[in-house]
């Protein structure tokens, strides 16, 4: 069984197949989904399918994709088109855990086959199993696999795919990013891009509308700015209260800041100076400055410019946004003004 999926790892390329995607079992096939389906319809000699419960699998720790991220709605098609066949037609791909391990199977590859199998148990079909295969890989072929698959999946985003590289660089390779990026088919310059999105921190991650939203473009014009301290610390001050505006709107089940919008504020936070030494802070609007902030004694002078097109609804939730920046980039001059009394 290890050298049919060791000739999968060989023979599959890493790029999407041109071709339009068959649709088997209510979602897009991958071309190692087609594989499998392939194998599993035709059979073949010492290569049979075992039938486990999802219980009996524990998901392996260096597949990107986001566990709790799975849902009901986002598996529906799948789960119907399971309980109809009863059962998975395409096998899911399993190990054997260590001895002594809590579970007798590790998943490598088919968390949404898994999951779909599993809710369907606890819903009403408690006699479907997960049909599975038992190959015998190495971590780094694993991840290898897992990685192929989930390249072709929509609903991997680039931050956990790349925070799967930034752990697997360590855990398979040794830390020598060349090595990692040979193994995996990319360019240093690709694989670098996208460590660097991995090291974007949590506060600029929770400015964006949803973890989708934060691309590898972003990361490309942020990591620059992150790296000059003064940048950074204003670009940090300024994501924190995007985060805050984003929770708020969650809340009221309002329209969220998009990602071009976000970018935006958080590269003017970063070129502006400290707020209260002489510059202005700008009042954006989708890619269009509506006007400026000005920083007075007792607070912010405010100077708009609206066209008479213009949506008011959204002219106010970005002038609510740029006065909450505005007030949060304020406390670190009033606190430096403190200090400096305090030495006179």
């Amino acid at each position: 069984m290890g050298s049919f999926v060791r000739d999968i790892l060989t023979t599959l390329s890493y790029e999407p197949d041109p071709a339009e995607a068959l649709r088997v079992e209510g979602e897009e096939l991958s071309r190692l989904d087609q594989r499998l389906a392939g194998f599993a319809q035709g059979g073949g000699r010492g290569r049979t399918a075992v039938s486990i419960r999802p219980a009996d699998c524990s998901v392996w720790d260096g597949n990107p994709r986001d566990q709790p991220g799975l849902s009901p709605e986002s598996c529906r098609s799948l789960i119907e088109s399971i309980a109809q066949e009863d059962g998975n037609r395409i096998p899911v791909l399993i190990r054997h855990n260590p001895p002594g391990s809590d579970l007798p199977y590790q998943l490598l590859v088919g968390s949404r086959r898994r999951f779909a199998v599993d809710w369907l148990n606890h819903n009403g079909r408690p006699e479907i199993r997960l049909s599975a295969m038992i190959v015998d890989l190495s971590d780094e072929e694993a991840f290898r696999l897992a990685d192929i698959e989930n390249r072709e999946r929509q609903d991997i985003t680039e931050l956990d795919r790349a925070r799967s590289y930034q752990s697997a660089v360590d855990r398979f390779y040794g830390g020598v990013q060349s090595r990692m990026a040979e193994a995996l088919n990319l360019s240093n310059s690709q694989l670098s891009r996208l460590l660097s999105l991995a090291q974007m921190p949590d506060t600029v991650v929770d400015a964006f509308a949803t973890r989708e939203e934060l691309r590898v473009r972003h990361s490309e014009v942020l990591t620059p700015l992150l790296r000059r301290p003064e940048q950074r610390e204003r670009l940090l001050v300024a994501a924190a209260a995007i985060g805050q505006e984003q929770q708020r709107l969650a809340a009221a089940n309002e329209r969220m800041i998009p990602a071009a919008t976000v970018l935006t504020r958080l590269k003017q936070a970063a070129a502006e100076g400290a707020p209260g030494r002489g510059n202005d802070m700008a009042v954006i609007l989708g890619d269009s400055r509506l006007g400026r902030l000005r920083p007075i004694k007792d607070g912010l002078s405010v100077e708009l410019t609206i066209a008479n097109d213009a949506d008011l609804e959204q002219v106010l939730t970005a002038l609510r946004a740029a006065v909450m920046d505005g007030r949060a980039r304020l406390v670190e001059p009033a606190d430096d003004t403190v200090e400096e009394r305090a030495e006179d």
